[in-house]
């Protein structure tokens, strides 16, 4: 049998593992399919733990005592961990082989989403999300590179459909099965929900993957310098993202200190990534037009991805007072129709050029986001249906085509780099979008209430016609006196301004999205289009 090996960047410097790279006899369809859709289950399982515990932070910040301001780390914790790992798994999976670094991981990932659900403090959720992000990060790029290395070229499409279930379609699930677990049976549950598709990806991953020999002397000539500075300026980076708003950004010495880490260490990452011989990841792919221009349309797509489904429920809890359970009924009609049309993708590229697929994709998505851009107070899940269903055509028709088109071309021996770096810019970019959208929508509602409440004065006789009847409205139910009427009605009427300067401001952030999509087209209209992905004739 030949011995499935997936080869990074610096296949050159080994020549054993580029000799690997080289197929012998070609692995039965059967097991072929069963490592693609075992590594694709993982890739959807780690993709899922981000939104699904989001979906019920509040609950477990409850239950193991946490405050509403260090809960965060228990989603920061996890998304610190997992975007560290993904541009070291190529390299990794070289040193350990495919098959024991993807099942080791697959273990470890189920072990400790089990242990999450038994933390009784916050140190030890943090902890143990760290190292489920840890495990869990690595099923994504893996499953990734599997498919643009394993799969021949026609079967490729299918594959990156499947992967498109994890990418785009486990963010749009994940508050529907959290919200319904959490509601139902408790927070624990989120967790638990691992085990039974993570038994099932353990079991194909098992029978699929051949076993090969570990090359452990490859430690000593990794890149550790580049590991080292990726390392820290990732992690610096992605904690600066997660917190900055919550410490004012810049007005916190925290924020500034670990910012300076973030751009000194990233800028020595890549004047190291470009001037060794055999760097860790080959930054050198990002020139090459298709896979350049095909980063820049994804990390927007991680923009608007991760932002949408971190707006979303806020909205609905803020102004409509929805629980977690009604958030994922709600944002279920971002999720359902991608799963029917996913599968629909792959005849789609061979019937049409794949560029007006990503075109179509994205400026469906932007669209869904525009028509969120007059909302009022009684915008609620009848008035998003169809919006969301929008977004999951458009979301379905992007992922599978960009991913083609920008790995397209990518040789074996740089499948690794192609793949570390398409999932985590992506990855990157949603944490961009979730920092950038919270800050936006704090300063947005300001600027709206500061208009509101200059443009409502006593001395209107709106305004004093609308506190007397107010005033009365409380006389009559149970207010002491009539100055205490009064207040209330006045507190009445400031908290109705600030709801409407919160809806004000959720309609400015869903146009925000919408431009930033636009400018995710542009980009794909800079794409070209390969040969083996042409319309009509595809082989």
């Amino acid at each position: 049998m030949a011995t499935l090996q997936i080869v990074a960047n610096n296949s050159s410097r080994y020549p054993a593992a580029a000799a690997a790279s080289k197929p012998a006899v070609a692995m039965s369809a059967l097991r072929m399919w069963s490592a693609v859709v075992g590594s694709t289950l993982g890739a959807f399982m780690a993709v899922l733990n981000i939104q699904i515990v989001n979906a019920s932070l509040a609950d477990i910040q409850g239950a193991i005592g946490a405050g509403k301001d260090d809960g965060g780390w228990i989603s920061t914790s996890y998304l610190i961990a997992e975007i560290v790992v993904i541009p070291l798994s190529a390299w990794l999976a070289q040193v350990f082989s495919v098959r024991k670094y993807l099942l080791t991981n697959a273990v470890l990932f189920l072990i400790f989403s089990v242990a999450c659900a038994f933390a009784t403090n916050l140190q030890q959720m943090i902890v143990l999300r760290a190292i489920q992000g840890f495990a869990g990060g690595v099923l994504i790029p893996m499953a990734f590179t599997i498919i643009i290395t394993l799969l021949p070229k026609p079967k490729q499409p299918i594959g990156l459909a499947l992967f498109a279930l994890s990418a785009t379609f486990a963010p749009a699930i994940g508050p529907t099965i959290g919200g319904y677990l959490t509601e139902n049976f408790g927070w624990q549950f989120i967790f638990y929900v691992n085990l039974a598709p993570g038994l099932l990806m353990l079991g194909m991953l098992w029978a699929s993957l051949d076993r090969a020999p570990m090359k452990l002397g490859l430690l000593a000539k990794g890149d550790w310098p580049g590991i080292i500075t990726m390392a820290i300026g990732l992690a610096a980076i992605q904690t600066v993202l997660e917190e900055g708003n919550k410490e004012d950004w810049f007005g916190s010495d925290f924020i500034v200190r670990l910012s300076v880490i973030a751009v000194v260490s990233l800028t020595l990452f890549l004047i190291i990534e470009l001037k060794t011989a055999h760097p860790l990841l080959n930054l050198r792919l990002l020139v090459r037009r298709n896979f350049g221009f095909g980063i820049v349309a994804n990390v927007l797509l991680g923009v608007a991805l991760y932002g949408s489904a971190f707006v979303l429920p806020i909205y609905l809890s803020r102004i409509q007072g929805y629980n977690s359970e009604q958030i994922g009924m709600v944002l279920a009609w971002t999720g359902i129709p991608q799963l029917l049309l996913i599968p629909l993708v792959p005849p789609l590229m061979k019937r049409f050029d794949v560029r007006l697929l990503i075109a179509v994709g994205f400026s469906l998505f932007a669209a869904s986001n525009f028509m969120n851009v007059h909302m009022t107070g009684d915008y609620a899940s009848d008035q998003l249906f169809w919006p969301n269903v929008i977004r999951a055509v458009g979301q379905a028709l992007v992922f599978a085509p960009l991913s083609a088109i920008a790995t397209a071309g990518i040789e074996q021996e740089n499948a690794g780099s192609a793949s570390a770096l398409f999932n985590m810019m992506r990855n990157l970019g949603g944490a961009v979008g979730i920092a950038s959208l919270q800050t936006f929508l704090t300063k947005r509602e300001q600027f709206h209430s500061n208009i509101l409440t200059n443009s409502v004065s006593v001395f209107e006789e709106a305004t004093r016609d609308r506190v007397a009847k107010l005033t009365a409205y409380f006389m009559n139910h149970g207010a002491s006196d009539q100055a205490v009427a009064t207040h209330k009605a006045v507190v009445a009427i400031a908290l109705k301004l600030r709801k409407q300067a919160n809806i004000m401001a959720f309609s400015d952030t869903f146009f925000l999205l919408g431009v930033a999509l636009l400018v995710a087209l542009l980009a794909t209209l800079l794409l070209k289009k390969p040969g083996h992905l042409s319309g009509g004739g595809a082989h």
